[in-house]
């Protein structure tokens, strides 16, 4: 066999293995997406063993979120501590004891506290995922691979769905949320073949071990990159949050933290919780409401794949403002179905199609392209802690979200909750117009230097 030919027989090796590695790491996204998904269904039959206050709905579906908050919060550290591998497997584990609780959960307090748990192992999740795969995908095929994580969560979201159908005829929500125990066991399996990330290895003093897993995962010169890590390993030494409050950082903070919020109070996760509960109020059988999640949920993928397909060619902004302005139509739209009463099978119908049409616009604008700025326009010494503080933001808006959605249902009613929720979205549409920039085709050390330059990031 020639050198050539065994050149080629290698990259493809590492090419196989590193996409394994990316898909099994995006696993921490299906969790997540899972998590998301399953309540929607088993709330609907929840409501059935237990009696609840609006109040006390919204504490079982939010508790997730709460814990997330607390997970993201110490995620970032952890992973910097104990290496990218040990907190995955640590999150498929708590994410395991989390599904089981919620199972066998005997009253509303030990099932809150089986939110609790899933929460902070998706909240781990949401952060060492992608800052896993990032750190050990090739520079040539990184935003591919990353992307994969917020397919992996469309997915969880649209398998949880399927679920919730398969047991819905026996008002099984026990066994809806106890099959959160399946992924887990995939993922906590499936990290113990994974290696560590070079990156980590190489600023924990194990500068062989993160070459042997550069040598598996590369076809570029393995010795310029570990260049590259040494001198963002100097760079990070030196930063911190702190640094986040500099005057030059403040315009890509102000971006991170306000598409953080808006992605949520735009009602993204009161749609994606209540989605049966919603469709049932419109006279829909309570199996029939959760089939029709299933269609909303392969939007949602179907969507997010062609936001993937579409982000460096359209560019991330026009997406952005196409998407935030199609969920104020949709919205609009479906608190006008709410507030027309009488028209019974026809109701439902056009809010199914709203809904759909809501989720879509989501899915090719602020659901994949947030997450992907914010790993684009932090500067790489910071870009850890920045990321960090600004999922802590997104999982305290979803929780807000989560957490009133049934009082401001019951409160001020289904169709004025809607219009709040497009109100904000209204908001988004401006916020993305006046602040955010296009990042497609230049490259991050052109966004620092514009930073730092007080040039703006619009220009």
């Amino acid at each position: 066999m020639s050198t050539a030919t065994i050149r080629e027989v290698v990259r493809g090796d590492g090419d196989r293995f590193v996409y394994v590695v990316s898909a099994l790491a995006a696993l921490n996204g299906l969790l997540f997406g899972f998590d998301t998904g399953i309540i929607s269904g088993a709330f609907l039959f929840i409501q059935d063993t237990f009696t609840m206050s609006p109040l006390v709905e919204g504490i079982i579906v939010s508790g997730a979120m709460a814990g997330a908050a607390a997970g993201a919060a110490v995620g970032g550290q952890l992973a910097d501590r104990l290496g990218r591998r040990r907190l995955i497997l640590i999150a498929a584990v708590v994410f395991f004891l989390g599904s089981f609780t919620m199972a066998v959960a005997p009253n509303v307090p030990v099932l809150v506290a089986g939110r609790l748990i899933d929460g902070v192992a998706i909240g781990f999740a949401s952060i060492v995922g992608p800052l896993y795969i990032s750190e050990i995908a090739p520079p040539s095929i990184r935003g591919a691979l990353t992307s994969l994580n917020q397919l992996m969560v469309t997915t969880g979201i649209l398998l949880s769905y399927f679920v919730n159908f398969a047991f819905a005829d026996a008002g099984a929500w026990r066994w809806m949320l106890g099959a959160g125990m399946v992924p887990a066991v995939v993922l906590g399996v499936g990290i113990l073949k994974m290696p560590e990330s070079p990156r980590w290895l190489f600023e924990h003093g194990r500068k062989d071990e993160a070459r042997a897993v550069l040598e598996r995962t590369r076809e570029e010169d393995v010795d310029t990159e570990l260049e590259e890590i040494a001198e963002t390993v100097n760079k990070q030494s030196d930063s911190g949050l702190r640094d986040l409050l500099e005057p030059w950082l403040r315009p890509a903070l102000v971006v991170g933290l306000g598409l953080a919020v808006l992605q949520q109070i735009t009602g993204i996760n009161a749609v994606i919780y209540y989605a049966p509960t919603i469709l049932e109020s419109t006279g829909f059988g309570g199996v029939t409401s959760i089939l029709a999640t299933v269609g909303i949920g392969t939007i949602n993928v179907v969507m997010t794949i062609v936001a993937i397909a579409l982000v460096d060619r359209v560019g991330r902004r026009r997406l952005l403002l196409v998407g935030v302005g199609g969920m104020v139509v949709t919205l609009a739209i479906l608190g006008t179905v709410f507030y027309l009463p009488g028209f019974g099978d026809v109701l439902g119908i056009v809010a199914t199609i709203s809904l759909m049409l809501f989720v879509a616009f989501f899915a090719i604008g602020l659901g994949p392209v947030f997450w992907l700025l914010i790993s684009e326009i932090y500067p790489l010494a910071v870009r850890g802690s920045a990321m960090g503080t600004v999922t802590v933001a997104n999982w305290g808006a979803n929780l807000l979200v989560s957490l009133t959605f049934p009082v401001l249902r019951a409160s001020i009613g289904t169709p004025s909750t809607f219009w709040l929720f497009g109100l904000c979205s209204l908001v988004g549409l401006v916020f993305v117009q006046r602040f955010v920039p296009e990042t497609k085709g230049r490259t991050l050390e052109a966004i620092e230097t514009d930073l730092r330059d007080n040039v703006s990031l619009l220009d």
